[in-house]
């Protein structure tokens, strides 16, 4: 049994983001960023994706709100050089190229670009290097 004192969350499972066209957010994260999409309910507006074992689940934007419900994406790869040559040639365009973010006691850098979905949420490639 699991106590409040042993509790240990270390495994991200689903994100979700409100998008202003389902269809287009679906484009864009299957077509353009290549991330494997598992399925589409409409209604109630959803589509999922499998990011590697956690699920991103997109929905249409409330229409009586309005409001988009968003967090920053981080997507691990392995060379963020090419990860950003290949998103520039499919259209991307980066509020921030990939840069030093941190280089810890090791000399190990981690290095971040910034980009936006179409719903204008922020996302980012990230990648670690040895000095």
């Amino acid at each position: 049994m699991t106590t409040a004192t042993d509790l240990r969350l270390s495994k991200l499972h689903q994100v979700a983001l409100s998008v202003d066209d389902l269809d287009r957010a679906v484009a864009f994260y299957r077509d353009v960023l290549g991330v494997p999409f598992i399925a589409k309910y409409d209604p109630p507006g959803l589509a999922l994706f499998d990011m590697d074992g956690v699920r991103l689940m997109l929905s249409n934007v409330e229409e009586e709100s309005g409001e988009h419900h968003s967090a920053p994406l981080y997507f691990a790869v392995d060379d963020i050089d090419a990860a950003h040559r290949a998103l520039l040639a499919k259209g991307v365009v980066f509020t921030h190229d990939p840069h030093v973010i941190h280089t810890d006691a090791e000399g190990v850098e981690e290095w971040m670009g910034f980009f936006r979905d179409p719903d204008q949420h922020v996302l980012a490639i990230a990648s670690k290097r040895a000095t």
